[in-house]
């Protein structure tokens, strides 16, 4: 009888441990095993190779786990006819079936799952070698699978997962409203293009090149921009665009009688169909604040800056220089006015 409840606890322990390590390796998160990676444990380096293929692994864990339950199964009938009798062996199953499926498992892969970090870990250098001390069968299996396994391989994650964790997380109190907030408007750059952030045409404020700093004054000190846009005859002939400071500056050091064209700076033309992450990137690369759009016909069709496009993320900013916030909207109702006035005197 203590041979029979010693084969029967090795099976059901045999049985759980597999069971629990298999859930484990399928529940661990790649995202937190490529983290824990980072620190070169060599548990750690060698669960995300087990992790980023998991065919050889899970196949000795099967071959191991079958071995347990088949074999066991056939040594634990032959001693209970010994000691039970045959009339007894059919409840014998009955029962040991019964302790298999509870406790060989449902409770070792909720456990596995529950644990699944911690039992990875630990799981991930006796996995390997078992994997390897199960080579020509795990061959096998692989080539037996192999058409079944084929397929495009699955990204780690998406950009509909790393917004619904992020919403996870701000209900749960792992990371504040605006840092939630601000996660989710970061998917916004390449949704939105240039021609959705722009200063349209008609809200620009600009002066001639070949105008001085004296007859400019006025336009200068009243414009509420730090770039100023510098044309030549027409606003379809951008020179450039100049700073409000050296203008200022200029003035204040008897520069008068200087063109405006001659510190006018060189600037940037994208087109309207660019989108935000390709555009801040450009401000990146380049240094510059400012760039002028241009429709699909090369006119000029607004200006937009790189607050344009770091508003995306953080919001409506608004300094003490601003006295209209959104000149997109100020656009919109004048062209409304302007179709108007033709419609009706039509």
């Amino acid at each position: 009888m203590l041979q029979l409840l010693i084969i029967v606890f090795v099976i059901l322990l045999g049985s759980a441990i597999c069971s629990s390590v298999e859930t484990a390796l399928f529940s661990v998160s790649t995202l937190r095993v490529r983290q824990l990676a980072q620190s070169n444990s060599p548990s750690a380096v060698r669960l995300l190779a087990i992790r980023e293929n998991m065919n050889r692994p899970i196949a000795a864990l099967v071959i191991l786990n079958n071995t347990f339950n088949i074999i066991g199964s056939i040594l634990t009938g032959s001693i209970a006819v010994q000691v039970l009798g045959d009339k007894w062996l059919g409840v014998f199953s009955g029962i040991l079936t019964f302790l298999i499926i509870i406790f060989g498992e449902i409770i070792p892969k909720t456990i596995g799952e529950r644990y699944s970090e911690q039992i990875a870990i630990l799981a991930a250098l006796p996995v390997a070698g078992l994997a390897i001390a199960f080579t020509p069968l795990v061959w096998i299996l692989e080539n037996v699978t192999a058409p079944f396994a084929k397929g495009k391989k699955r990204p780690t994650t998406n950009e509909a997962e790393i917004k619904l964790l992020a919403k996870i997380g701000h209900q749960e109190g792992i990371i504040e409203s605006d840092e939630a907030e601000m996660i989710q408007r970061v998917f916004r750059l390449n949704d939105v293009t240039a021609s959705d952030l722009m200063t349209p045409r008609i809200m620009l404020t600009y002066i001639y090149g070949d105008m001085t700093l004296a007859e400019a004054k006025a336009n200068i000190i009243a414009s509420q921009h730090t770039r100023i846009i510098v044309i030549n005859e027409s606003l379809d002939e951008i020179i450039g665009y100049a700073l409000k400071q050296n203008l200022l500056t200029a003035m204040v050091e008897g520069s008068n009688n200087q063109k405006i064209a001659s510190l006018a700076r060189k600037v940037n033309f994208v087109p309207e169909i660019i989108r935000a992450d390709k555009l801040l990137k450009n401000f990146i690369e380049a240094r510059e604040h400012l760039a002028v759009v241009v429709d699909e016909y090369g006119s000029i069709a607004g200006v937009v800056t790189l607050e344009d496009v770091l508003e995306v993320i953080t919001g409506e900013i608004v300094d003490e220089t601003d006295r209209t916030v959104d000149l997109q909207e100020i656009a919109r109702k004048k062209r409304e006015k302007m179709l108007q006035s033709v419609n009706s005197s039509n």
